[in-house]
């Protein structure tokens, strides 16, 4: 599976951006599709997951009550809504596949085969 993700931009805090991940290739096939993030001089961190039925799990301190991840399979595209932005939310944000592991929604970033190239967010006032 090859992804593209987009959306990214600059925001000001308590504002919102919806982040799309785009995938080519064996879609045709069930995968678990993640978000992560990395800040500067940071480690990639886990955001967000979903299954290929619809089954979502977050990242309790960073996402829960403020992200919303969503999928299309009719569109091979995957979403991140994000609202309530807070400048500790900027980072280069990444959409990830796990191929392999269609029924367990890892916050691994190892467990996950496939990535895109990332989007920068930016929550600055």
């Amino acid at each position: 599976v090859q992804l593209q993700a987009s959306g990214g931009g600059l925001v000001q805090p308590g504002g919102s951006l919806r982040l799309s991940c785009v995938a080519s290739g064996r879609t045709f096939r069930p995968y678990i599709a993640g978000w992560f993030r990395q800040a500067p001089g940071k480690e990639r961190e886990f955001v967000a997951a979903i299954e290929w039925s619809g089954g979502m799990r977050y990242d309790p301190d960073s996402a829960k009550g403020r992200f919303t991840i969503s999928r299309d399979n009719s569109k091979n595209t995957v979403y991140l809504q994000m609202n309530s932005l807070k400048p500790e939310d900027t980072a280069v944000y990444y959409c990830a596949a796990d191929v392999t592991r269609i029924a367990t929604m890892s916050v691994a970033s190892d467990d996950y085969d496939s990535w895109g190239h990332g989007t920068m967010v930016t929550v600055s006032s």
